[in-house]
């Protein structure tokens, strides 16, 4: 065997053995929702057959249709409304480009820095005073617009043909039907990569919802898989099934997007 052979199998084991790993936590969620919460808590390795019953102990003591579609309501109407703004900003940040975006540019970059948490108490303070507790407002504008979308976008806008602007601008159309008819079609890469990250994100999202969400009606799946945890003993069974259904969207999701999530990623860094 050749040099470059033994080099290529120890490169294959390698990443065989981290694929495996990187798998195990899935694997071991899936195993875990069929077992009982003692086989569970003993490490068993093979398929159940209590899968039915921790389903049906899931869905009698935990609103998990509400949680569903609450989760699903807030993330699609974030991603929507956050690839809109975040896309037109990023848009005009590059086309329209002069030294004071720059500047501006350059600040929201260091609101990145600023962790979300502390800025939780001026946020719910603020958005108690305007009576907004409990709406789906409260929970998808303090993530609207993030910085790091906007830098994302605007990295795409870069790679977009000048010329093509100012054709379409000699032929009538506006700035707005410049947009959607000549930038929108050709950043789908983008959008999908914003798309699925921005989605995940909201998805996944506890800290926020925990503290400005105060009725069980407006529970999210995370809320709810947290809440499991909450009582004397835990049936580890019926966590593991609710943290199944839990990340099954955003799973689903990624593996339907990740080759335009790829592409998107490499054309935004570039």
């Amino acid at each position: 065997m050749t040099k470059t052979k033994r080099a290529n199998a120890l490169m294959y084991v390698v990443l065989t053995i981290v694929s495996l790993i990187s798998v195990f936590p899935l694997y071991w969620m899936l195993i875990s929702s069929t077992n009982k919460s003692v086989d569970v808590s003993r490490g068993t390795m093979l398929p159940g057959t209590a899968f039915f019953d921790n389903w049906k102990v899931l869905f009698e003591n935990s609103p998990v249709p509400s949680a569903m579609w609450n989760s699903f309501k807030y993330a699609l109407i974030l991603t929507f409304c956050a690839l809109l703004i975040c896309s037109l900003a990023g848009y005009g940040f590059e086309i329209y480009h002069d030294k004071g975006k720059d500047t501006v540019m350059s600040i929201l970059l260091l609101a990145m820095m600023v962790p979300f948490v502390a800025t939780l108490i001026p946020l719910f303070r603020m958005f108690s005073a305007a009576k907004l507790l409990d709406t789906t407002v409260a929970f998808i504008l303090p993530t609207i617009s993030t910085p790091f979308l906007i830098m994302m976008f605007r990295q795409s806008a870069r790679s977009f043909p000048h010329d093509i602007i100012e054709a379409a601008r000699i032929d009538g159309l506006n700035e707005i039907q410049i947009f959607f008819r000549m930038f929108f079609p050709t950043m789908r890469s983008t959008y999908a990569a914003a798309m699925t990250i921005t989605f995940m994100n909201a998805w996944n999202n506890y800290l926020w919802p925990k503290v400005i969400m105060t009725s069980d009606e407006s529970i999210t799946m995370p809320m709810l898989v947290a809440n499991l945890t909450e009582g004397y003993v835990t049936d580890y069974g019926v966590l593991m099934l609710a943290v199944l259904l839990c990340s099954l969207p955003t799973v689903i999701i990624f593996f339907l997007l990740q080759k335009s999530f790829a592409e998107g990623i490499t054309g935004a860094v570039k």
